[in-house]
């Protein structure tokens, strides 16, 4: 088989930043997941500081800058820079610069992509993962997330806007 998609004729997914095209998706690619992220000044990929235990990320900047939050320190990459995070490796990436970044994200093995969060809630201070749930809104589909000690609210966000 031989899928090709107009990256750009994707719908943006739920997500914390402007925009996120899940071209593995689109494709059907089974062995690896392949995002395409706009991220503007001060916006994180993906939900929060976390790590894959079973599976690699890599993340190549196109255009603009990011800086990964690691346990050993934050490393930041700039257009034509990749960033590799190994398995188990504690990370958030975010736009620390003044314009819009755009990032490729690959990671294998796809089916071994789910994500431990480990934040402080704001609610309890508890340092600990998120649930989430996806509702339906009047603006469409948003994830929920909430504190998996006390259950609180942390953070709500829909898909991205197509524009600039």
């Amino acid at each position: 088989m031989v899928e090709r998609v107009s990256v750009s004729d994707l719908p943006d997914t739920p997500n914390p930043t402007s925009g996120k095209k899940e071209v593995d998706e689109a494709v059907g690619a089974e062995a690896f997941g392949f995002n395409v992220y706009e991220v503007r000044p001060g916006e994180q990929i993906p939900w929060g500081y976390h790590s894959h235990p079973d599976h690699e990320e890599l993340f190549y900047v196109l255009a603009g800058a990011i800086a990964v939050e690691t346990e050993e320190g934050t490393v930041r990459a700039e257009s034509g820079d990749a960033v590799f995070v190994a398995p188990g490796e504690k990370n958030r990436a975010h736009n620390d610069g003044d314009e819009t970044a755009r990032v490729l994200a690959v990671g294998a093995p796809k089916d071994a992509d789910g994500a431990e969060i480990a934040e402080e809630c704001p609610a309890c201070g508890a340092v600990t993962g998120r649930t989430h749930e996806a509702v339906e809104t009047a603006d469409g589909e948003v994830y929920v997330l909430s504190c998996a000690a006390c259950g609180a609210e942390v953070r709500r966000f829909g898909a991205g806007p197509d524009d600039d």
